[in-house]
């Protein structure tokens, strides 16, 4: 008899999903390929490809140009390729798995070398879930946490913490999923693009109006570096307190422990499990528009949060008009 947990049963892919798999399947079935991808994933960049794997400048082209028209690789900040999130996610330990020791990025390890700071979260983070997972599952969250905030980072100084938070909420999350630990309170999950604009306004909503009767969480399907100052403002204009959460990828185990999902504009990067209701707010992204259109959305993600509280049965506190 399978010991798999039935929270882990989703729905089946529809159309234009299994479209995309079947693409990105096709594309991982390549050597060539597949040898560019692992060769991103254990570290190596871009500009280097030729050199680590001795093939030609026409054919790491191709793999890039493959890789990035079924979303498996994209752009980053400084031109160059990297994984996206979802098939960190996806694919991480597939392509890093066994894969020889390759010349590191200067000032960066390779990805079989955690920096020490990693190393030392994933001991202090086995410690404080020691009641709950082993050792090995810690450390492998850490890392790939570690991974997926890594590839968008533009200033690394604070990494480790940043880590360290995000591997533990999901550690959290996943104990939740588990039933290992019990939940005193309902668990709302906001989902948006580049999780530093509409998610993060309503997360500081919620937070404030639910005066600690619910359990947040943020994630984005495209993760941006930092959270918008001009969201930041917008906030503060209406008197509502910003925390301390950052843009964050997507991860299956906090869409599992929510119980309530409010998409907003991220498509169906988001998986659906049974037992969860699901919202998709319709808005536009306050950071193509001008202050007044970003206020606009800030509002109207305030009447949300509000009919959200009405949904939940959760008297909220009055907001600053």
């Amino acid at each position: 008899m399978s010991s798999e947990p039935p929270h882990r049963v989703g729905r089946p892919l529809d159309l234009a999903a299994a479209q995309t798999r079947a693409a990105q399947a096709a594309v991982l079935g390549d050597t060539p390929t597949l040898r560019v991808l692992s060769a991103l994933a254990a570290g190596a960049p871009a500009d280097e490809l030729v050199t680590v794997l001795q093939v030609s400048q026409a054919s790491v082209s191709d793999a890039l140009s493959t890789l990035e028209s079924v979303g498996i690789v994209h752009r980053d900040t400084a031109g160059g390729h990297t994984l996206t999130a979802e098939a960190w996610v996806r694919f991480g330990r597939l392509l890093v798995s066994g894969v020889p020791a390759l010349p590191a990025p200067a000032n960066e390890p390779p990805i079989s070398a955690l920096p020490d700071t990693i190393e030392s979260v994933a001991r202090d983070l086995s410690y404080r879930f020691s009641s709950t997972f082993n050792a090995e599952t810690v450390s492998r969250y850490v890392a790939e946490s570690y991974l997926l905030l890594s590839q968008r980072a533009r200033v690394r100084t604070h990494l480790a913490a940043l880590t360290a938070r995000y591997a533990a909420d999901r550690l959290d999350a996943l104990a939740s999923v588990r039933g290992l630990t019990l939940r005193g309170t309902p668990e709302v999950l906001f989902v948006c693009v580049q999780n530093a604009g509409r998610s993060q306004m309503a997360a500081a909503y919620l937070r404030h109006l639910a005066g600690g009767a619910v359990h947040v969480r943020t994630a984005g399907s495209e993760p941006a570096a930092i959270v918008h100052p001009r969201v930041l403002e917008a906030l503060d204009e209406v008197g509502i307190p910003v925390s301390d959460d950052f843009p964050k990828p997507l991860t299956n185990e906090v869409v599992q422990a929510a119980d309530y999902v409010v998409t907003m504009g991220c498509g169906d990067a988001c998986p659906v499990y049974p037992g969860r209701r699901y919202m998709d707010w319709e808005l536009d992204d306050p950071l193509t528009l001008d202050d007044v259109g970003l206020r606009v959305v800030r509002d109207l993600i305030r009447v949300h949060v509000e009919d959200l509280l009405v949904e939940m049965g959760i008297a909220g506190q009055p907001a600053s008009r």
